[in-house]
């Protein structure tokens, strides 16, 4: 009785290689959840597909993956001066994002990040003269850009790289390699195309993980179904059953990230109208669940418990089983399951 994810391995893998066959020598992202399906299950992933280094989010995450993962570990938040030291493998590769990060890792292997169109975080055009004298104490491994998703104002990603790249060569810093993240496959071509003295390595995670919707499933099984009348009072806060119907508890609690949502960012009328719907439905304790019964999404009963989730099916609707399992419209990057079953 649990939230299950379900893998269909094999289509789950022929994706895997139909993004490694557009993007060669790519640089596999393992950070956070392990998009849904763990750091271990990832890394064992990764070195099936042949991946000689393995992105991951920071240096915890690297402490851990390392038993996993025979190859580098590069770490992608950038290096602070005073941060809590994690000690790891000289196969792990620190981002450093400035200058004075670069200064705080004599001896080390570092990839360094320049600030992109995202302004979140890198090494600034002005900062490159002093970057030539400090990079002489450490051992680069190449620089790195990380580009928007979305561009608004309709410039070109490969433009922006190309700027980059002709403003390093400039200031007489070494490309051999550059990593990038968010470029399409004809877009990496043109750049390998223009800089074929330079090796191009694609940090890729939702892409490669998550890229065919249709090869993962969860489901939660179905635990208790209680018939309630009209008016009938259920659950913590002793609310009414608007109708007759069932109280279902089924496997997935907040604890799994059941009814937990990171923001969107909305464009368009229809998905914004959908946004101010939901949002005046919560005034009224109508939250919409992401299981599905019946060829329907259904509503919580009340909101998510710890480890199981309490929906209301209406009493016009097959009564669900003891036993059943619901599928779950849930987010891989928030979700945790309970186990992961490869069909």
């Amino acid at each position: 009785m649990a939230l299950t994810l379900y893998v269909d391995t094999a289509r789950w893998r022929a994706h895997q290689q139909s993004v490694l066959q557009q993007f060669p020598g790519l640089v596999p992202v393992c950070k956070g959840n392990g998009y849904g399906f763990g750091h271990e299950r990832l890394a064992d992933e990764a070195a099936r597909l042949g991946a000689d280094i393995l992105a991951v989010g920071t240096t915890y995450e690297a402490a851990r993956i390392k038993d996993f993962f025979s190859g580098d570990l590069l770490v992608l938040t950038p290096f602070r001066h005073g941060e809590e030291p994690v000690p790891l493998p000289d196969r792990a590769i620190r981002s450093v994002s400035s200058v004075e990060g670069v200064g705080g890792l004599v001896g080390a292997r570092v990839v360094i990040e320049v600030m992109s169109s995202m302004k979140r975080h890198g090494v600034k055009p002005e900062d490159l003269p002093k970057l030539a004298t400090a990079i002489e104490d450490v051992r680069l491994e190449g620089f790195a850009i990380h580009l928007p998703l979305d561009r608004a104002d309709g410039s070109d990603a490969v433009d922006e790289v190309i700027g980059w790249m002709d403003q390093l060569r400039a200031a007489r810093l070494p490309l051999h390699t550059m990593f990038v993240s968010h470029l399409k496959a004809d877009e990496l071509a043109r750049l390998q195309q223009q800089f074929p003295q330079t090796r191009f390595r694609a940090r890729i995670g939702t892409r490669l993980w998550l890229g065919d919707h249709d090869a993962t499933e969860y489901r939660g099984s179905v635990l208790d179904v209680t018939r309630v009348a009209k008016g009938e009072r259920f659950g913590y806060r002793q609310q009414k059953a608007a109708s007759d119907g069932y109280l279902v508890v089924v496997a997935g609690g907040t604890s799994h990230g059941v009814g937990l949502e990171s923001p969107k960012a909305l464009h368009g009328v229809m998905p914004r109208a959908k946004g101010v719907a939901r949002a005046g439905l919560a005034t009224v304790n109508r939250n919409l669940a992401p299981y599905v019964w019946a060829g329907k999404q259904r509503w919580f009963a009340e909101p998510p418990h710890m480890q199981v989730s309490i929906l209301f099916v209406p009493g016009d609707a097959p009564q669900p089983q003891v036993g059943e399992e619901l599928v779950a419209h849930l987010r891989h990057t928030t979700t945790q399951f309970d186990r992961l079953v490869d069909r």
